[in-house]
């Protein structure tokens, strides 16, 4: 019988190859080949490509050669794998975050919230947020930038057990990182797994990881090590979070927000 009231995570840091998906793709495949038993597995954002604007060059169809090895790793490890990648879809380019389930059932999401400079010029901001129902969590995710808008994380009414961000948040703003994260899992009340690259990418800009788990009372269970290539699983328990929210329902006093376009 399938365990519902535990969810392992392993979160993958690594470098990224600067616009190069051939070399990223082998490396990621090298890299998982340590990964443990596991129930969900976190890439970095963009990290077929690295956090590039050139769209045009690097956009890839959702069955394209990055969608089509994660269904492969899937299979193989038999677990969900969330990451993201450079889509292009009716002409139009996407940072698209993705679920993929073991079985190959596949969810996306466009990134809503697009970063000064590049990417808002050359990329298409989504309009609806993903949760995803798997193995007995609720499953949002966010995308870097995302992070630092919590209307559009709320968790309202408790519609997510889990926000999973995949990003390549630099160094220079690793402190605004780490305090985001802890905000957003206390004020959803929700566990926040944060997947973050390492390494120097084609701006110049540096990566130190901070890559970390995060628990509903935004306390520090694991934090992978800075500058290092590394993998490392936590097991999130559903009981703990569960009670804390039936002792302390702040949820229920939340501030319904809508947004409008």
């Amino acid at each position: 019988m399938e365990n519902t009231e535990q969810l392992r995570i392993s979160i993958v840091q690594a470098d990224i190859a600067w616009e190069d998906t051939q070399a990223n793709l082998a490396r990621f495949d090298q890299m998982l080949t340590a990964l443990p038993p596991t129930d969900v597995v976190l890439l970095p954002e963009m990290f077929s490509t690295a956090f590039s604007s050139n769209a045009q060059a690097l956009a890839e169809p959702t069955n394209g050669t990055t969608m089509q090895t994660v269904l492969g790793w899937a299979n193989k490890y038999q677990c969900a794998f969330i990451g993201s990648f450079i889509a292009v879809e009716a002409g139009k380019y996407y940072n698209r975050g993705f679920l993929v389930e073991p079985n190959g059932t596949t969810h996306f999401y466009d990134k809503r919230h697009l970063f000064i400079g590049g990417e808002e010029t050359y990329f298409t901001p989504g309009k609806e947020p993903l949760i995803v129902h798997y193995k007995g969590w609720n499953i949002a995710l966010c995308i870097c930038y995302d992070l630092r808008f919590p209307v559009w994380l709320r968790n309202y009414h408790l519609k997510y057990d889990l926000l999973a961000v995949i990003a390549e948040w630099p160094t220079n703003r690793q402190y605004i990182f780490d305090h985001l994260l802890i905000a957003r899992a206390i004020e959803n009340q929700a566990y926040v797994c944060a997947c973050n690259r390492i390494g120097k990418d084609g701006n110049h800009l540096q990566y130190q990881g901070g890559s970390q788990v995060i628990d509903y009372r935004g306390r520090v269970l694991q934090r992978l090590t800075d500058h290092t290539e590394e993998i490392k699983t936590v097991t999130l328990e559903k009981y703990p979070l569960e009670s804390m929210r039936e002792k302390a329902p702040v949820w229920k006093h939340a501030d319904a927000f809508t947004i409008t376009d």
